[in-house]
């Protein structure tokens, strides 16, 4: 590949405290007149004493030009989708269309406060009514509560509905279990102990997915829920999804759809009809809004008709007879709210503009699209005989795949870690690795449906260019990233002594 094909800002840029500080005169904002002022409650008053500063917080003295060129600079370093391809799998890292955006940020949707009267917010309250009846049929549930702010939000939110049907029925004490493959994404062991559960891990079969005779060895008048995610980590689909509904629900138990894979399905399956009882949606995935660097997200969650009744109030309503909409709280056996106000609704514009941009038919094709994606893509790295694909290489994944490189680490003594970062110095950001943990060195990649042949031709060529490397210039890869702004750091270190704020950097810089 040649390298002048890739450009990247390259500063050496300082830290915002090691800018040169300026004389510059101040802003201070006008003072407040005084007969507005007596009205106003003393600071000691509106803030407790002991959480009051002694002394004003020490920030750099700069002026605006110094402060807009600092961040510039560092954006202008930084990697994104909207700079090159993304191919993190699992975290489905796809490119937003901007209209979504601007849309969101239309005065009349963002300036409105949550807390006004239902009839000064028609327009909001219908759009997270609409798309929650989107939603809902996407799935095949019945209700779905906008509330939670991330996938992991929404898992936990989806357990706590079903924690609340369990003991509403009176097998709260007795359902003490969750059932979690091998393969699961780490969220869903946590989720299931941050509600109180313990969790009951089941190993995959040879081909991947779910053993039905270790299902049925450990489910049992203790099971409270199976999470599942389809297709899975490894990009199968349980074939035997309805058997394994079947099973849960013959014991008493439900199941929960992990959603970060809806991406694979949308449009041409539903999770209710394979038999899950509820979901969580990643809006900031599936649906095409901004993704990464912790927000923002959204994780709506969708119910069967027996769960609606515990879902977080208030929820959208319409009224046929007045025609206008509005919020509900009289859910009496609802587990409260999981977040303030009603869910991060910029967000959920950006998802309903994208929904209604698309249509049916064009949620369709994302998925299609994805899926074609990643299966070329597959086929494409896996020419160079370099990585193998477990489990059931000769069945189509969805819309990602997980790539092996224990041989190839035998044969060179490089690793994925290194694979990762020469792909740095290619241009590409690097895909998930060593995730899931039933893979040795693993290469998780999804393409999504939003790039082109071209991005997906240079991105197999890069790997292969790299597994040739790996046998004739093995240095390139152990000492990589070299083109990059920052080169390879210890990760190690850094894991062990987190550095998180100029006054740690100081202190540190002290001690030596």
């Amino acid at each position: 590949m040649n390298k002048k094909e890739i450009i990247q800002a390259h500063y050496q840029e300082p830290l915002v405290f090691e800018l040169e500080p300026t004389n510059y005169p101040k802003y201070y904002a006008p003072e407040i007149p005084p007969e507005i002022m007596k009205n106003v409650p003393a600071t000691d008053k509106l803030i407790p004493k002991e959480m009051l500063r002694k002394e004003p917080p020490k920030l750099p003295s700069v002026a605006e030009f110094q402060l807009a060129r600092h961040y510039l600079r560092l954006a202008q370093m930084n990697y994104s989708v909207d700079t090159n391809f993304y191919p993190l799998g699992s975290c489905t890292m796809k490119y937003n269309p901007k209209i979504n955006d601007f849309l969101s940020m239309d005065r009349r949707l963002s300036d409105v406060h949550p807390f006004q009267p239902a009839r000064t917010v028609q327009g909001n309250i219908r759009i997270l009514y609409e798309t929650e009846q989107m939603l809902n049929e996407l799935a095949g549930m019945k209700r779905t509560t906008l509330q939670p702010s991330a996938g992991a939000h929404g898992e936990l939110t989806g357990i706590l509905v079903i924690r609340a049907y369990h003991y509403d029925h009176g097998e709260g004490e007795q359902r003490t279990e969750i059932i979690i493959p091998d393969s699961a994404h780490g969220t869903n062991p946590a989720t299931a102990a941050m509600a109180g559960y313990r969790t009951v891990i089941i190993k995959s079969r040879e081909n991947g997915l779910v053993d039905l005779e270790a299902l049925k060895a450990v489910v049992s008048e203790k099971t409270a829920a199976l999470m599942l995610t389809n297709p899975n980590t490894l990009g199968l689909f349980e074939q035997e999804i309805c058997e394994i509904a079947e099973i849960v629900h013959d014991a008493g138990g439900l199941l929960y759809y992990d959603g970060a894979n809806f991406n694979a399905i949308m449009g041409r399956c539903r999770p209710g009809d394979m038999g899950f009882d509820a979901i969580h949606f990643n809006l900031h995935k599936t649906f095409a809004t901004p993704h990464g660097g912790g927000g923002p997200g959204a994780g709506p969650v969708g119910v069967v008709e027996k769960l609606v009744p515990y879902l977080p109030k208030p929820l959208p309503e319409f009224d046929k007879k007045t025609g206008t909409y509005y919020l509900n709280f009289d859910v009496p056996k609802s587990i409260g709210k999981i977040k303030g106000f009603w869910g991060n609704f910029n967000v959920i514009v950006r998802a309903y503009a994208y929904m209604l941009s698309q249509g049916a038919e064009g949620l369709k094709r994302v998925s299609e699209q994805a899926v074609l994606n990643a299966n070329y893509l597959k086929k494409k790295i896996l020419e160079c005989n370099a990585w193998t694909l477990p489990y059931a290489p000769e069945t189509p994944r969805k819309h990602e795949f997980v790539l092996e490189g224990q041989k190839l680490k035998e044969e060179t003594g490089i690793s994925t870690l290194d694979v990762a970062k020469r792909l740095l110095d290619l241009g590409f950001h690097a895909p998930t690795i060593y995730f899931p943990l039933i893979v040795h060195e693993a290469l998780m990649i999804e393409p999504t449906e939003t790039e082109t042949k071209q991005t997906l031709d240079k991105f197999a060529e890069a790997m292969k260019q790299i597994a040739k490397e790996c046998h004739e210039q093995p240095e390139l890869l152990v000492n990589a990233p070299q083109n990059t702004a920052v080169p390879r750091i210890d990760e190690v270190l850094a894991a062990k002594e987190p550095i998180l704020s100029w006054q740690m950097y100081q202190e540190r810089q002290t001690e030596k």
